[in-house]
């Protein structure tokens, strides 16, 4: 498989290269056939304390853009792209951020998949990562064990009434991340594959807790 790139002119940030200095980053990642205007519109909600920047995908779809094409269409595949996009996002912070603490993930749906592949790449980089309505994809990663015994902050969110998730992915996930990380998970009753504004606010507290317990 052809290595994947972050395009750098097209990522979203909420401050300034000489606003990011000296503070931690939060970095947000869409879902499928979506792109890096999605989740920004979240910033305004978010604590100030980190610089945000919101990343496309390096997979277009034809509409939106992809970290990995669906599972449906081959697991396999899916799994080979997720791990080419894990390491276009490493090389992106390499390149642009190599200095960067404090490194957060928020990821929706397939870029909540995401969140937790990085966090299995580099578990040592990442502080903690929000999965909303997310998954983790199977398989074991060589950084699993030492994810397991840094037990990394994780927020998953999810909705009753999300059908575009299937039941196997959400057992999986429910199996895997209670023994990789420290599991805030929460469970939002009539919520389908969205974020609802009940589930912000415990974003918002689980974001807060994050940034001063690194103070």
């Amino acid at each position: 498989m052809a290595a994947f790139r972050v395009d750098d002119e097209a990522v979203i940030w909420s401050a300034s290269e000489d606003d990011r200095a000296g503070r931690p980053l939060l970095l947000l990642l869409h879902g499928y056939n979506s792109n890096e205007g999605d989740l920004f519109g979240l910033a305004p909600y978010l604590p100030l304390e980190p610089a945000i920047a919101s990343l496309r995908a390096p997979i277009f779809t034809g509409y939106g853009h992809a970290w990995f094409p669906l599972m449906a269409d081959g697991l396999e595949r899916s799994i080979q792209a997720a791990d080419a996009s894990t390491d276009a996002i490493i090389d992106w912070l390499d390149r642009v951020a190599p200095n960067a603490t404090g490194i957060g993930l928020l990821g929706f749906s397939q870029g909540g998949a995401m969140a937790m592949e990085l966090l299995r790449r580099a578990p040592e980089r990442f502080a903690f990562a929000v999965n909303l309505s997310g998954f983790a994809l199977p398989g074991e990663r060589d950084g699993d064990a030492r994810l397991a015994e840094l037990a990394t902050p994780v927020f998953w969110g999810r909705g009753t009434a999300d059908d575009v998730i299937i039941p196997e992915a959400i057992a999986r996930t429910q199996e895997w991340l209670p023994r990789h990380a420290a599991l805030d998970e929460r469970i939002y009753e009539g919520l389908g594959h969205s974020i609802a504004e009940r589930e912000l606010a415990d974003i918002q507290g689980f974001l807060r807790a994050q940034y001063a317990s690194a103070a």
